[in-house]
């Protein structure tokens, strides 16, 4: 009987060992593409980081040195015109889904979110032309602005919603005892109260939509030079590296790798912050 015992937690326990190393053998294969993807690009890259780099504009062709700080700048500049965009559309319809998106009026349009959601960027960038370029008869940032604001609307939503409904009902119930207002209430004690979930949301869509190429296309399109107008054609960071990629020049592929580094440190330092706020998300 002994033995018989013995021999049942030995099973047990050989069983317990494999299944552990075949969940850290996944979990290792998880990170390892991530892991070689940051360290060729730091290989192919650190070699064109310089100070220029940051504080010049694209060299013309035939000539060394060069940077993409036009790009840099227009990066941030459509980025910021997009976060005009979707923010308060995103959060107030995020509220609205939370406090009164009961029924079908709430389920249609909780499915038009998510729909978007999966829509590729490059029919948003198309959308974006018809509405923004073809009218205006030129490519802008505003246009890039306004599909980077498309691209983020439904990852705030989203996340608006769910930190909403993360509140505890006692804290809305108490504030309308006191007779605040209910638009008051969701105002002032609801978002504030979630407001460290919302930013991470937000930081998340900020991080999705500075890495996408295809709607700047064609929309803000690209510029070798300095632009701070938003009705004219703009450098972006993904646009140049993708120009610089597919030129057969060796020069400019090495600014391409070195532009995907400081892109990938961008997303880092984004995701960082992400993190750091979210542990403070506490509830209930």
């Amino acid at each position: 009987m002994e033995i018989g015992k013995q021999k049942s937690y030995t099973i047990r326990k050989t069983k317990e060992r494999l299944f552990l190393v075949g969940c850290g053998a996944a979990a290792f294969f998880a990170v390892l593409p991530l892991v070689l993807l940051i360290s060729y690009v730091v290989l192919k890259g650190i070699s064109s980081i310089n100070l220029s780099f940051f504080i010049s504009l694209p060299a013309p062709l035939g000539e060394t040195g060069g940077g993409m700080a036009n790009a840099i700048v227009g990066t941030i500049m459509i980025v910021a015109i997009g976060c005009l965009i979707s923010l308060p559309v995103g959060i107030f319809s995020g509220l609205w889904l939370a406090e009164w998106g009961k029924g079908k009026r709430g389920f249609l349009i909780r499915y038009c979110v998510d729909v978007m959601s999966g829509i590729p960027s490059i029919v948003l960038g198309i959308f974006a032309y018809i509405l923004i370029v073809l009218p205006m008869q030129r490519f802008s940032a505003l246009a890039g602005g306004f599909a980077m604001g498309l691209v983020m609307i439904p990852y705030i939503t989203r996340a608006t919603e769910e930190m909403v409904r993360m509140v505890p009902r006692t804290l809305r119930e108490s504030a309308l005892a006191l007779g605040i207002p209910e638009w008051r209430v969701s105002w002032s004690i609801v978002l504030r109260s979630a407001w460290s979930g919302i930013f991470t949301g937000i930081m998340l869509a900020v991080a999705r939509a500075s890495g996408e190429t295809a709607p700047l296309l064609f929309t803000a399109f690209s510029s070798l030079y300095w632009n701070f107008a938003i009705d004219q054609p703009t450098a972006s960071m993904t646009v140049q590296i993708y120009n610089y990629a597919i030129a057969p020049f060796e020069e400019w592929n090495n600014m391409a790798w070195a532009g995907s580094l400081v892109l990938v440190v961008m997303v880092l330092l984004v995701t960082i912050t992400v993190r750091k706020f979210s542990k403070r998300v506490t509830y209930g």
